[in-house]
C-alpha cells in the first residue's frame, strides 16, 4: 500500500512513525512545504525566541531516522492538487500516487489586511521556524513592541519580549484576554502575572490600523489614540488548511471533517492535527495542540492498517509565560459553574469547570497536582462535588 502524508509537522512525524512501528513497509512519502524536516512548534515562542534552543533540538526525528526508516522525505515542496478519481497529488515538482492520502497540513495564522498595514515590515506573526528566525533580529532591549491579540500565542511572545528587555503593550480587542479560552478567573491569573512583570495590557482595545510607510512604527486605536512602535506581533488565531481539501471535493466543517476514525469524506483520505475537525460530545470540534496531534495522527495510521479504532480526544495544553506554567485539562466551553482554588506562591491557582454538576476542564497556573488530578478525574468520567474541591486540603482524596 503506498501511503502519501501532505504536511511535515508534528502529526505527520507522529503519524510516519506509527506506520513504521505497526508493521507497514510498504512506500511511505511526507511532504512539506518548509524547508525544514518536522520540528517541534510550542517552543518557537518560548525557549527558542529567547535563544535557549537550538534548532537541532527542535527536531522532532534526526535526519538520520527518515532515511532509516525508508521514508521519503520531501522537503520545500507544495503540493498543488489532489485528483480524488485518480489517487494523484501534484506538487510543484512532480506529482505521487497514493492508496491511501493522509492530510496533517495544519493551520495558517491569521493575518490583518493589508489595508490595515498588516503587510508592513516589522509585522510578524509566529507559527513557522521562518516566522521567528524573522522576529529574532528585532527583539532587542529597550525596542517597544505591541502585541495585537491576547490569546496564548500574544500572551507568550509578550512574556519573552519582557524577558529580553523589551517595552511591551499588549492590545486585545475584546473586553479580556483569554475570552475564547479560558474562564475570567482564569484570565485575571494571567493578567496580574503579566503586569507584575511589566507588560502594559490594554483590553477593549480595538485597532483601527497600524502606521507606516514601508515599516511599522506604531498603532492607531479605533478611539483615535496613537501608541508608537519599533515591531509589533499579531496572534489573532489561526486557519485550518483546508485549500486542497475543498478544491478535492473533501467535506469541509470547521476544518477538514473526518468522523471518528480520522477518515474523510472520501474513502482513501484521512486527515489528523489543526487541519482536522472531529466528533467530540455532540460537537464538532477542532483541537490545535501536540497533544491532539500526536494522538489522531497515531488513531489514523492504526485505522490506515485495519484497526477500525475510534479516536477518543483527551484534551490538553500548556502554556510558559515568564517562570510560570499554565496546565489546562480538558475542554471548558460550556460551562456553568466555577470553583476555584490558591495553590502556594503569588501567582498560582487553579480553575475548575463544570457544567451541568459533571467536571470538564481544570485550569491550573504553577498547580501540577491540580492538573493532575483534574485530568485523572476527567479522563475517567469522575465529578466530585464542587464543594468538595473548593474545600479539601489534599486533592488526593478527591480520588
Amino acid at each position: 500500500m503506498r501511503i502519501v502524508i501532505l504536511g511535515a509537522g508534528q502529526a505527520a512525524a507522529s503519524m510516519a512513525a506509527r506506520l513504521r512501528a505497526k508493521g507497514h513497509d510498504g512506500p511511505l512519502t511526507v511532504i512539506g512545504a518548509e524547508p525544514v524536516a518536522p520540528y517541534q512548534r510550542p517552543p518557537l515562542s518560548k525557549g527558542y525566541l529567547l535563544g535557549q534552543m537550538g534548532l537541532d533540538r527542535l527536531l522532532l526525528r534526526t535526519p538520520e531516522w527518515w532515511v532509516e526508516q525508508g521514508i521519503d522525505l520531501r522537503l520545500s515542496e507544495n503540493a498543488t492538487a489532489i485528483d480524488t478519481a485518480a489517487r494523484l497529488v501534484t506538487t510543484d515538482r512532480g506529482s505521487v500516487e497514493y492508496d491511501a492520502l493522509a492530510l496533517t497540513l495544519g493551520a495558517a495564522p491569521r493575518r490583518l489586511p493589508a489595508e490595515m498595514g498588516g503587510d508592513l515590515a516589522a509585522v510578524h506573526v509566529v507559527r513557522s521556524l521562518a516566522d521567528v528566525d524573522a522576529i529574532q533580529p528585532e527583539m532587542r532591549p529597550g525596542r517597544r513592541l505591541i502585541v495585537i491579540g491576547g490569546g496564548y500565542i500574544g500572551l507568550e511572545a509578550a512574556a519573552v519580549a519582557r524577558k529580553l528587555g523589551l517595552e511591551v503593550t499588549l492590545l486585545e480587542s475584546a473586553p479580556r484576554i483569554l475570552g475564547r479560552v479560558a474562564a475570567p478567573e482564569t484570565a485575571t491569573m494571567i493578567r496580574d502575572l503579566h503586569l507584575s512583570h511589566g507588560v502594559r495590557i490594554r483590553e477593549a482595545a480595538s485597532i483601527d490600523r497600524i502606521t507606516g510607510t514601508d515599516r511599522a512604527t506604531g498603532v492607531v486605536l479605533a478611539d483615535g489614540q496613537e501608541l508608537p512602535a519599533d515591531l509589533i506581533v499579531t496572534g489573532i488565531g489561526v486557519l485550518p488548511e483546508t485549500r486542497l481539501a475543498q478544491q478535492a471535493g473533501l467535506t469541509i466543517d470547521n476544518g477538514i471533517a473526518t468522523d471518528d476514525h480520522g477518515l474523510t469524506s472520501d474513502p482513501a483520505i484521512w486527515a489528523a492535527g489543526d487541519c482536522a475537525s472531529f466528533p467530540f460530545q455532540g460537537e464538532r470540534i477542532r483541537l490545535e495542540s501536540v497533544g491532539g496531534a500526536i494522538d489522531m495522527a497515531e488513531a489514523v495510521a492504526d485505522n490506515m492498517l485495519g484497526a477500525d479504532r475510534f479516536y477518543e480526544a483527551r484534551p490538553w495544553f500548556w502554556s510558559d509565560q515568564f517562570d510560570a506554567k499554565l496546565q489546562i485539562a480538558g475542554l471548558g466551553t460550556g460551562y456553568d459553574q466555577i470553583v476555584t482554588r490558591k495553590a502556594d506562591g503569588i501567582h498560582g491557582g487553579s480553575v475548575w469547570y463544570f457544567r451541568l454538576d459533571r467536571l470538564i476542564a481544570v485550569d491550573a497556573l504553577n498547580d501540577a497536582r491540580a492538573y493532575m488530578i483534574g485530568k485523572r478525574l476527567i479522563e475517567a468520567g469522575r465529578s466530585p462535588d464542587p464543594q468538595e474541591i473548593r474545600t479539601a486540603t489534599d486533592l488526593k482524596a478527591l480520588m
